[in-house]
């Protein structure tokens, strides 16, 4: 059994505009006056209009407030309405006028097949009524059927022409708010991002920093009384690594106040500051031998610092947990690509460890990968080893 549930749910109209009921009740007063004003003129039928003949044409005026919320029954009760008029012998009201309305509700609901149907049955068998009554072939078919045709047909593509333009507004609203919602989401991904960078940001500078302090501190606590120029050395290292791991977290915050766009990161953090690094693993007992050969606008900014980080991450997991005593950083440009080797004498990240918490090799893994590179990383014969390959300018 169907239903009418394809006409959309009223709702209230904006302030100030007349309300859609009010409408529609204005629109039932014109068409039961005019139908009225058709049935007093008496012309032709077997019967001359009654009271019943009025209430018709107060009844086809009645089911115009139903045309939005019920158009298929509007227009049921419509057509069966004219055809029980015209078969009581009432002086004829013409084909289409009653269910202009009803033909024009059915087809803005959606309902284009029914109100076609509709209105060639009506035409159709007002027309035979009418030739029953006795009213000439040629004047029903000739000006009298083209104009009730045209009102047909009119009716019916008003309202389909009326429901595509409101489809078309709700698409380009919902059309509007998806892509909206996908901006928002973007952006919030992009928040996200940032915020995970900045994450591993300053766990690689402050996870560096409290790794050296903490070993210069453990020297500095055994040497006080025994060794003064050394106790005096590893407090001087600890000053330094923290002023400059204050300023490492400090540059950041600067950057994160202007803006993305605000610098392009050379200065801050780059393979320009390695030598600074290998020189505090130096002064904990570790070799370190670097062999840098990259100039800094061969890289781009975000690639800098990424192999800035890498060098720094996997000095803090040799420092922590290697047990090496040697350490080779080497880097270079071939062929548009950086190529970045840090290979140690010792045993690697402990399992477990911080080189395998989700921020130590895994967040290498991660930034290098953001930036279309690949990294690995592994013990081999004489220790462990990472190496890295990155895009030497990708896009800034």
């Amino acid at each position: 059994m169907t239903t009418d549930a394809t006409t959309a749910p009223a709702v209230a109209p904006p302030e100030g505009e007349v309300p859609p009921w009010l409408l529609d009740a204005l629109l039932g007063t014109v068409v039961a006056a005019a139908i009225a004003l058709i049935v007093a003129m008496e012309h032709g039928g077997r019967q001359p209009p009654d009271v019943l003949a009025y209430s018709f044409a107060a009844g086809f005026g009645a089911l115009m407030l139903l045309r939005r919320r019920l158009p298929r029954t509007m227009l049921t009760a419509t057509v069966l309405g004219t055809f029980a008029y015209h078969a009581l012998g009432y002086p004829p009201i013409g084909v289409a006028l009653p269910v202009v309305a009803g033909l024009f509700a059915t087809a803005d609901a959606g309902l284009t097949g029914w109100a076609v149907g509709a209105g060639a049955a009506v035409f159709g068998v007002s027309t035979g009524f009418r030739l029953h009554d006795g009213e000439a072939l040629g004047y029903l078919l000739g000006y009298e059927g083209v104009s009730n045709i045209a009102l047909i047909t009119t009716a019916i593509a008003l309202g389909y022409s009326t429901r595509g333009r409101r489809v078309r507004a709700a698409q380009q609203a919902r059309i509007a708010l998806l892509t909206a919602d996908q901006a928002a989401r973007d952006a919030e991904l992009r928040v996200r991002v940032e915020r995970e960078r900045v994450s591993r940001d300053l766990h690689d500078t402050v996870g560096h920093a409290m790794s050296v302090i903490s070993l210069q501190a453990g020297v500095a606590a055994e040497a006080i009384g025994h060794d003064d120029t050394e106790a005096r050395e590893a407090v001087r290292r600890i000053q330094a690594t923290s002023a400059r791991s204050l300023r490492d977290v400090r540059s950041m915050v600067r950057l994160l106040r202007a803006g993305p766009d605000a610098a392009d990161g050379h200065g801050v953090l780059s393979l320009s500051g390695v030598a600074d690094l290998a020189e505090t693993a130096r002064g904990i007992g570790v070799d370190v031998r670097c062999d840098i050969r990259v100039r800094p606008d061969e890289l781009a900014p975000q690639v800098d610092v990424a192999a800035y980080r890498i060098v720094q991450e996997s000095l803090t997991n040799v420092v922590r947990h290697a047990g090496a005593s040697r350490v080779r950083i080497e880097a270079g440009v071939e062929d548009g690509a950086l190529l970045l080797t840090v290979a140690d004498n010792g045993r690697g990240p402990a399992p477990g460890g911080a080189g395998d918490d989700g921020h130590g090799l895994a967040g290498m893994r991660e930034r290098v990968r953001t930036l279309g590179g690949t990294l690995t990383a592994g013990r081999d014969g004489t220790g462990f080893t990472v190496r890295a390959r990155l895009p030497a300018r990708w896009p800034e």
